[in-house]
């Protein structure tokens, strides 16, 4: 992971050697992962955990999804600071900061701010694609519950099926998500350098997007091993965890469509 960061920042540098560095990078951090979670698995099938090895497992799962609440709560937060205090702030609410940066400027969001103020662009509306994918994700979520009853109740079947739905609905998602992105960049003008607004839109719906890949990679594995009957009705905690983190993502764009498409 060292390797890995170190190669992102001598590439923000500039460095010729950065691509080097940071696929040597990639390539360590994926083995020691891929090693880890290799074995968690092989523990898990064999029976080696006790009671207090799942709680911890699941304490350690509780503080990871805590964690990232803390990640997206930073990034809600600056959209807040944004659109509540700053636009209004620069637009002569308050009297001094607006006649000492920028005078007379009037700013309503979105905006892409003072300095970008002449820009052509357009911000993206909540019809039709997020909206569209609202509607999938909140299905997901659905099928995913499903899935967890018919493991508690031993149907198989049941369980393989609605998982596979839940893994094609992430990828769809996914899909639909990079054409929204490749229609704000090719129609829209909206790129991460649209000022405050392209940046705070693509900050979070970008981070979000990447949360929906590692979360369907997961579901994708999970269902992989409810193939093999790796769980038990008693015992799936393996489950559980990827189920927790799932829901988590689809809460949180459930707080982007409302904060970043619709108000």
């Amino acid at each position: 992971m060292t390797t890995l960061v170190v190669g992102i920042a001598m590439y923000l540098e500039g460095m010729a050697v950065s691509t080097w560095v940071m696929g040597a990078g990639g390539l360590i951090t994926a083995w020691f992962v891929f090693g880890w979670f290799r074995d968690v698995v092989t523990e898990g099938v064999k029976g080696l955990y006790s009671d207090q090895v799942d709680r911890s497992l699941r304490w350690g799962m509780i503080w990871f999804i805590f964690s990232e609440i803390m990640f997206f709560a930073a990034f809600f937060g600056a959209l807040f600071y944004a659109r509540t205090l700053s636009v209004p702030w620069l637009s002569g609410e308050d009297a001094a900061t607006s006649r000492m940066l920028w005078d007379s400027m009037a700013l309503d969001w979105p905006t892409a701010g003072p300095a970008n103020a002449g820009m052509e662009w357009q911000p993206m509306s909540a019809w039709p694609l997020p909206t569209i994918n609202t509607m999938i994700l909140l299905t997901s979520g659905m099928t995913l519950t499903v899935a967890h009853h018919a493991l508690k109740a031993g149907n198989r079947a049941k369980l393989i099926g609605f998982m596979w739905a839940t893994v094609l609905l992430g990828m769809i998602f996914i899909g639909l998500q990079g054409y929204e992105y490749y229609e704000a960049y090719a129609h829209l003008n909206l790129r991460m350098d649209t000022g405050i607004y392209g940046s705070t839109f693509f900050m979070l719906t970008g981070f979000h997007g990447m949360h929906v890949v590692i979360g369907t990679l997961m579901l994708l594995v999970i269902t992989l091993r409810c193939m093999k009957g790796h769980f038990q009705p008693e015992s799936h905690f393996g489950f559980e965890g990827a189920a927790w983190y799932w829901h988590f993502v689809d809460v949180v764009w459930l707080g982007l469509y409302i904060f970043v498409y619709i108000l």
